[in-house]
């Protein structure tokens, strides 16, 4: 056989065997592709019913979803007098205010007082150099006895020309004369009286008194210094803080309340808390309201008086004042934490007997510090959840956690007879 024969027929058997090599690779490519995916599916399988299968871990649950037991803190549904009262920013004023000046002239000597010294009306604190004014106190003096006795005189030679003019011995003009230099002389008297008065004045005005009672702030001028009446800032001031005033401004919707309560002669009880509503400072009572609302914040302010016996308020100090209008007897009230906002309106998480929530839509009234008023279905004595409630759900079983509880389970146990730090 030729070459140009064989070659045709070694080509076409090479043709076969590529041909029948191609389809075995994509056999077995199939074959392997359809093993994976069946295998793949088993496992899934599996996996899905191992957790099925698998028991209700609280642990887990305290990270996973609704259908896992979330723990939760709660509180419970009483019955008690709730408070309506309306919150404000208050300024703390003083009852009365004095800046003690000189007023005269002179030299600063002594002080008799301490800074913050709570005070006296009429308590000695400071003495000016009283010499000038007792030189001019006698110097008044002088002159006034002088013109006495000049007036003492002129009346002894009145009653001796009445004498004469009863015997015809002088003319009548004369004693004319003499009664009117009486007269003047009497004048005189008196006007040497007012300057020894004036004298006594300036001299008792060297000793600076406290014209009201209350507390000293912080001196303006030291020994030595001559002081002026004239001077702005004065010596020193004084605060009457006991009892102090509270000025504050509520909503002008409020006053046809405030008002009938004054007609009444019902107290409005006021109290004053720090900035952070934590700490209460003191308690007072309304005593007057402003002659007029004010336009531009369509308020109304109050006047507030605290006996402040403990001195813990002071002038220009910033508080929360809670204005009491009214007193909600046996009202139903939960804690605040528990109500809560939502498409339906406000509701709470009512705890059930099986240790799940039912969701319980209630409306809500008057804020009294950590409670609020509620109507809606619910009974004194119920657990409300106060906090956890952001993963809850309807029907969610939780997991009851106190604070104690809590506290002691996150804290290390000691081994007994090991010492602590």
């Amino acid at each position: 056989m030729t070459p140009e024969a064989t070659q045709p027929r070694l080509t076409k058997q090479t043709g076969k065997v590529a041909t029948w090599l191609i389809g075995a690779m994509l056999a077995a490519g199939a074959l392997g592709g359809w093993w994976y995916w069946q295998h793949r599916s088993q496992a899934a399988q599996d996996g899905a019913s191992q957790a099925s299968n698998a028991p209700n871990d609280k642990k887990a649950g305290r990270f996973g979803g609704a259908s896992k037991v979330q723990p939760v803190s709660v509180g419970v549904v009483k019955r008690q007098d709730i408070r309506v009262s309306v919150t404000a920013i208050g300024t703390i004023a003083a009852a009365n205010t004095a800046v003690v000046k000189a007023k005269i002239d002179g030299e600063l000597k002594a002080i008799h007082f301490q800074e913050g010294q709570v005070v006296k009306a009429g308590a000695l604190l400071a003495e000016i150099d009283p010499r000038p004014f007792q030189i001019a106190l006698a110097q008044a003096q002088g002159q006034l006895a002088r013109d006495q006795a000049q007036l003492q005189n002129a009346k002894l030679d009145a009653e001796r020309f009445r004498d004469l003019l009863a015997k015809d011995g002088i003319a009548k003009q004369q004693v004319d004369t003499q009664d009117a230099l009486v007269r003047q002389l009497q004048g005189t008297v008196q006007s040497d009286q007012a300057q020894v008065d004036s004298a006594k004045l300036q001299l008792s005005y060297t000793r600076i008194t406290a014209p009201i009672s209350g507390r000293l702030g912080l001196k303006q001028a030291d020994l030595g210094n001559v002081l002026h009446a004239s001077d702005a800032n004065g010596l020193i001031s004084i605060a009457q803080t006991q009892p102090v005033n509270v000025v504050f401004a509520v909503p002008d919707t409020q006053l046809p309340q405030i008002t009938r309560q004054f007609k009444a002669g019902q107290a409005l009880p006021v109290e004053a808390w720090d900035r952070e509503q934590k700490v209460k400072l003191a308690d007072g009572k309304v005593a007057t309201t402003d002659n007029a609302i004010d336009a531009t914040t369509g308020t109304i302010k109050l006047k507030a008086q605290f006996p402040n016996l403990d001195g813990g308020l002071f002038p220009n100090q910033s508080v929360n004042v809670r204005l009491q209008l009214n007193v909600l007897e046996d009202s139903l009230a939960v804690p605040g934490a528990a109500v809560l906002r939502g498409a339906k309106g406000t509701y709470v998480y009512v705890v059930n007997a099986d240790k799940t929530v039912s969701a319980k839509v209630v409306r809500a009234g008057a804020n009294d510090g950590d409670w609020v008023s509620v109507q809606g279905d619910l009974q004194p004595g119920q657990q409300v959840v106060v906090d956890g409630t952001d993963r809850l759900r309807e029907g969610a079983q939780i997991d009851i956690i106190t604070p104690g509880a809590a506290a002691s389970a996150s804290s290390p146990k000691r081994r007994h007879g090991a010492p602590s730090h």
